[in-house]
């Protein structure tokens, strides 16, 4: 699906008290605007909604890595003017993102776009956690419950033609374009949101979207290697499954769980670099709950416990090691399969094998070993 980026920047708000548009402001050494065009490069087209007097100004500072479209009078009717620009250009998703939230962390962006393979809509929240009052007069009136609310964040993401039409069925005014798509009968999903995807409104969030960056920083400077190794033996079969992938062989493989060696290999070297142990440390043989499991539950579990402890996997090493089956013409399913599971770009994801020159016993053909790489980077 082609996706589209409408980051809407036309506002002229004076709550961050400062002498320009919040959006034009230095944040670290760079504009607001330009940090939060650089969260969404290589995603898809991006379209870029200004004030008509600043565009110039974003001509100059974005150059030809966004499409400028002058806003209007409310941000509904900044929007539409952008989704407007946007038809006939094959479009089939589209985020439209707060130009003044410059820290989206890529991982809420993939949560909103996977959630638009699924429904029309999707937008990110986190859920209300402060006990909550009604005021009147500087006073409070009354407590309200929190039951069911949530702070609303974007990207807000949609399938292009379902809120181009949204938006040219409403009289405008919406506060955001959820209300627009609900306006319409749109069933919106919630996604997780996050707490460093702040909207700076106010003089304090500037020094709270510079510490975010700094911590960043830090964080990115943390990088892990870990290394995993597995062999189980070959049994009575018909095939084996290697990195995901059924391959017909004269044997099978012999193991507690579906026995998928190049998996568990890459499992534990997640884990490794997470200082986690291994699998039998999160997953013990011993519990018969994982008798014949199927071995993504593993990696699945590795990779979401690294996104937890704030990493994200920079790429993955497999190495198979037998005599047969024969890998080469499996090893692009394999680590497609990878990808898919880990949610990772294919290129990130290495599998190849290779001989032990007929020694030992993979070269006896008793087994197939496998060893893995995994790089994390602190996010």
């Amino acid at each position: 699906m082609t996706v589209a980026v409408v980051i809407v920047a036309a506002g002229r708000g004076t709550r961050a008290g400062t002498a320009e548009p919040k959006q034009w402001c230095d944040l670290a050494g760079l504009p607001v605007l330009a940090r939060t065009v650089a969260a969404f490069r290589g995603l898809g087209r991006i379209v870029v909604v200004l004030h008509p007097e600043d565009m110039a100004r974003g001509a100059a500072l974005l150059g030809g890595s966004a499409t400028l479209v002058a806003g209007g009078e409310s941000r509904s009717e900044s929007v539409k003017n952008a989704l407007e620009a946007l038809e006939g250009m094959d479009i089939s998703k589209v985020l439209i993102h707060d130009g003044a939230r410059p820290l989206v962390p890529a991982e809420v962006t993939r949560r909103v776009l996977e959630a638009l393979d699924r429904g029309p809509a999707a937008a990110p929240a986190l859920p209300v956690s402060d006990a909550l009052w009604r005021g009147a007069e500087g006073r409070v009136a009354g407590p309200q419950s929190r039951e069911g609310l949530w702070r609303a964040q974007t990207p807000q993401g949609f399938r292009f033609d379902a809120i181009l039409a949204a938006h040219r069925a409403h009289p405008g005014g919406a506060a955001d374009d959820v209300e627009v798509a609900r306006a319409a009968g749109l069933a919106v999903d919630i996604v997780a949101g996050s707490e460093d995807n702040l909207k700076i409104t106010y003089p304090e969030d500037f020094a709270r979207a510079e510490a975010i960056l700094r911590a960043r920083k830090e964080r990115a400077m943390d990088v892990r290697l870990g290394n995993g190794y597995d062999v189980h033996a070959f049994c009575e079969g018909d095939h084996v499954v290697l990195c995901g992938v059924k391959v017909p062989h004269s044997k099978g493989l012999l193991g507690h769980s579906d026995a998928d060696v190049g998996m568990h290999a890459l499992t534990d070297a997640i884990y490794g670099a997470l200082a986690e142990g291994d699998i039998g440390r999160h997953f013990p043989p011993s519990d018969p709950q994982w008798k014949g499991a199927a071995s993504w539950i593993f990696l699945d579990h590795a990779v979401k416990l690294a996104a937890a402890k704030g990493y994200r996997i920079s790429n993955c090493d497999v190495t198979l090691i037998c005599e047969r089956p024969k890998i080469g013409p499996h090893a692009l399913e394999m680590a497609a399969e990878l990808a898919r599971i880990m949610g990772l770009e294919a290129g990130r994801i290495s599998v190849k094998a290779t001989t032990s020159e007929r020694l030992g016993f993979t070269g006896r053909e008793e087994g197939i070993a496998a060893i893995a790489t995994a790089t994390l980077i602190g996010e």
